[in-house]
């Protein structure tokens, strides 16, 4: 079965490039700095790989277990895994795992290196608060995150940025022992120069990746709209998770902070720094796509003569 493509999203998919070539360039620099300066940049590099890769490999386990979460099997939770099943194969994607996540804060998240090992977990809160469409509606909005690799994204995205933090915390050992102007009588305008140059790259990376992480979550909403054909029940559940979460204790809010850049919806406590780097768009932005593309959509059905456009891979190539 193939799901119906109804329209394009030029806007953010020219966001998205434009964010990914502002890194790329800011990365450039920041190596061509630490070229100059004779710092052991590959040492680094490495020290830096190695970090990441450990945190791509086991990205999944380390979010489950930190969360909670246990997976569950068909016969456990068989509503889920069948609506699972049919949205998957609309999406075109090999079935995730399951899981469940025993908290009251009603939330989702896809997790994984790859589509063939990615998971999808809820919590009861979610599942307890939320209506059958409503529930398809996030779980298409996650199967959406599967289907652009978004860790695998984000994890590319962060590999200089963490360097770059790497060289900032290392500064000192890196000045005296990892290169050869560290050495000389001119290190220490060198040494400098590596320190400062880690720090704007650090921080410029860190609005970047925010910026980025918010164009994909704008892209798997509209991924989940398209799969389910009804972005109002997205539109409906979003607003029905951003009540509840007004209602949930901060303290308990507070210990999942960490995690709102998996989450659907970041769980946020009043008064956290975290409101003022967000990884996710406003819900009133969200919404207003969303009901934008649910008028596109009902315009497409009243006028069935109009071309549709391309197929389901349509909205995961934003």
């Amino acid at each position: 079965m193939r799901t119906r493509w109804y329209g394009g999203d030029t806007g953010l998919t020219v966001r998205m490039f434009v964010t990914m070539s502002l890194l790329f360039a800011i990365y450039l620099a920041f190596l061509a700095v630490l070229f100059w300066a004779g710092v052991g940049y590959i040492t680094v590099a490495v020290v830096g790989g190695i970090l990441l890769l450990v945190q791509y490999l086991y990205s999944d386990r380390l979010v489950l277990w930190s969360l909670g979460a246990r997976t569950v099997s068909p016969t456990e939770e068989p509503g889920l895994h069948a609506m699972l099943d049919r949205l998957a194969a609309l999406a075109d994607l090999p079935k995730p795992r399951l899981a469940v996540v025993d908290s009251e804060i009603p939330n989702a998240l896809a997790t994984g290196r790859s589509q063939r090992s990615a998971v999808v977990a809820v919590t009861r809160g979610l599942t307890e608060r939320l209506d059958p469409p409503e529930l398809e509606a996030v779980l298409a909005h996650e199967l959406t995150h599967v289907k652009n690799r978004d860790v695998m994204v984000i994890t590319i995205a962060s590999f200089l940025s963490t360097v770059a933090f790497f060289v900032m915390r290392n500064f000192a050992f890196m000045g005296f022992y990892g290169g050869r102007r560290g050495r000389d009588q001119g290190g220490a305008g060198a040494f400098a120069a590596v320190y400062l140059a880690s720090l704007l790259v650090w921080l410029i990376s860190f609005f970047l990746i925010k910026a980025l992480s918010r164009y994909r979550e704008y892209a798997a909403d509209r991924g989940a709209a398209i799969i389910t054909g009804a972005p109002s029940q997205l539109a409906s559940a979003l607003l029905k998770i951003s009540g509840t979460m007004q209602r949930i204790p901060q303290r308990d809010l507070r210990e999942v902070e960490g995690m709102n850049a998996f989450f659907i919806f970041p769980a946020i406590s009043a008064g956290s720094v975290m409101e003022l780097f967000s990884t996710h768009p406003s819900l009133e932005h969200r919404l207003a796509r969303l009901e934008r593309m649910q008028r596109e959509m009902e315009g497409r059905i009243e006028d069935p003569g109009h071309s549709s456009g391309a197929d389901a891979s349509g909205p995961f190539a934003a």
